[in-house]
């Protein structure tokens, strides 16, 4: 009864780890209990461990949704307490560096790689060296992984200007970003062109 009455209380639409449960009985009780209420309709299962209070669609009733593949995503990286980060191709492409949109949704991170599918949506996790993981929502996080799939050579000192106002940051913070930037070694092509905005701020 007490993970039925916990779950009551849980948010629809929301995804969360069966682990989370365990502190209130024994593994196998617990299992059965999920399993149990899953039976019955009141949680489903969207990924192994992972489950949801399905959401009635207001428009349609007697429809309902689960959740997204990416909140499932998310979830599992907050439970594990693994960094995840956008791609740099989605980065890049925020930035105004790549005029494509990314086909499908990729996370880095320090965890396992893994996939993810709900219905349609498929997100996918790919373990990546904690360097390019570095100040993960930050906006100096964003510049990096942005820098790190765009070759120099294709982009202006004009574009990482526009790059860096798309950020919205002041001109004190644009130095300060691009000062750790360039201190990088994984960014070395990327100095000069760097240095020159540096100097434009």
């Amino acid at each position: 009864m007490k993970v039925a009455s916990r779950i009551n209380h849980m948010k629809r639409g929301i995804p969360f780890s069966i682990t989370g449960f365990y502190s209130l009985g024994n593994r196998t009780s617990v299992q059965k209990a999920i399993s149990r209420l899953a039976q019955e309709g009141v949680v489903e299962r969207v990924s192994k461990g992972f489950y949801v209070r399905p959401k009635p669609l207001p428009s349609m009733p007697s429809i309902k949704t689960t959740t997204s593949a990416e909140q499932v995503a998310k979830v599992w990286a907050k439970e594990n307490g693994y960094k995840l980060v956008s791609q740099g191709q989605e980065a890049a492409y925020r930035l105004g560096f790549q005029t494509q949109a990314p086909m499908k949704k990729v996370f880095w991170s320090n965890g396992p790689s893994r996939e993810f599918r709900i219905g349609n949506q498929v997100v996918e996790v790919r373990h990546i060296t904690k360097q390019k993981l570095r100040w993960e929502n930050a906006p100096e996080g964003t510049l990096l992984r942005g820098l790190l799939v765009t070759p120099p050579e294709s982009i202006e000192v004009s574009n990482l200007r526009k790059a860096v106002e798309r950020l919205s940051l002041t001109p004190a913070e644009t130095k300060a970003v691009v000062k750790k930037l360039t201190a990088l070694p994984q960014l070395n092509a990327w100095q000069s062109k760097l240095e020159q905005l540096e100097l434009k701020t």
